[in-house]
């Protein structure tokens, strides 16, 4: 899946707080390997994020190879709006 850079920064700003921890928690994964797919690059913690960014408009393109974290935070998304 593609996705722009700012998209995936705009999901993660809608997230409210703990969701990392809970998407970290339902997965099965450490927080940081969350964070990391969210565009921080603290490599030397968490595990590498199947990700792959290509400069251009909109922060650039994100390829996305597993989208369980990004389904995930748009679950909990659509759960805080109902």
């Amino acid at each position: 899946m593609n996705i722009t850079f700012d998209e995936l920064r705009g999901i993660k700003h809608k997230l409210p707080t703990g969701s990392v921890a809970r998407i970290a928690s339902e997965l099965g994964i450490d927080e940081q390997t969350v964070r990391n797919y969210f565009g921080a690059n603290k490599f030397d913690q968490g595990d590498g994020t199947g990700k792959h960014l290509e400069p251009g408009p909109g922060g650039g393109v994100v390829s996305l190879q597993d989208t369980k974290i990004l389904d995930v935070a748009r679950k909990i998304i659509s759960e805080q709006q109902n």
